[in-house]
């Protein structure tokens, strides 16, 4: 029998269309509230796990990212954590040269559309109130893919886990300039685009449309990554 030399995700099809991008209740990088067009594509339905991870570091015999045989973050259905956008970006195109499909990071603008689920107005894709159980911190656990319940689009842990990477340079007057439809980021940066929220911080739910970066290189306990395709 033939060895599994890798997994592809499930992945989940949102539809074109436009939607109300950024929010007017957090930082000044989420400002101004601007219409964006949105093409159709496809996104994981959830993040990387350790178990898809594992056979691309075998394969490619491709150095694992730190934390990765530490116990809080190790069993198979964890999200893969410590990658830095290099490793996320190759692991991409590692898939995509394997399957022949168009694998890719989502852009930020994706990813907020991906988050809300279909859901305007709110600051989450359930409403505008944290749920009860909304605490994180250093000494707090990082849960197992779809611990989260599904938004509007099936999509599970989109506002909590872990932070994932975007394909967009950062900048936080970008939307001052940016395009209203499928909006890629700044041509250059020092920092990557990453979305959605984290296990060790004190509140470890995350609005649609807040924003966080990171320089690329960076492998933190708290980043990590799913993958995307373009379908149109």
């Amino acid at each position: 029998m033939k060895k599994q030399s890798y997994i592809e995700p499930e992945y989940i099809k949102i539809p074109e269309d436009s939607f109300l991008m950024g929010s007017k209740n957090g930082s000044s990088n989420e400002a101004p509230i601007h219409t964006v067009w949105v093409d159709s594509f496809a996104i994981g339905k959830y993040p990387v796990t350790n178990r898809e991870y594992a056979l691309f570091i075998k394969m490619k015999a491709y150095p694992p990212p730190p934390f990765w045989n530490k116990p809080k973050f190790s069993t198979p259905d964890h999200p893969v954590v410590g990658t830095s956008w290099y490793d996320a970006n190759t692991y991409c195109n590692w898939l995509k040269e394997l399957t022949g499909k168009p694998y890719l990071l989502p852009t930020e603008a994706e990813r907020e559309k991906a988050a809300r689920g279909g859901v305007e107005g709110c600051e989450y894709s359930w409403g505008n109130k944290l749920p009860g159980n909304h605490l994180g911190g250093r000494n707090a656990y990082l849960t197992i893919k779809g611990t989260e319940g599904k938004n509007g689009y099936n999509l599970y842990n989109m506002s909590e886990g872990i932070h994932e990477w975007c394909a967009d340079w950062y900048d936080p007057n970008y939307y001052d300039i940016s395009p209203n439809r499928n909006p890629n980021g700044p041509k250059r940066g020092a920092r990557r685009v990453a979305r959605g929220g984290s296990w060790r911080h004190l509140i470890r739910f995350t609005r649609c449309a807040e924003r966080s970066s990171l320089a690329p290189e960076k492998q933190f306990s708290d980043f990590g990554f799913r993958c995307a395709m373009n379908i149109y």
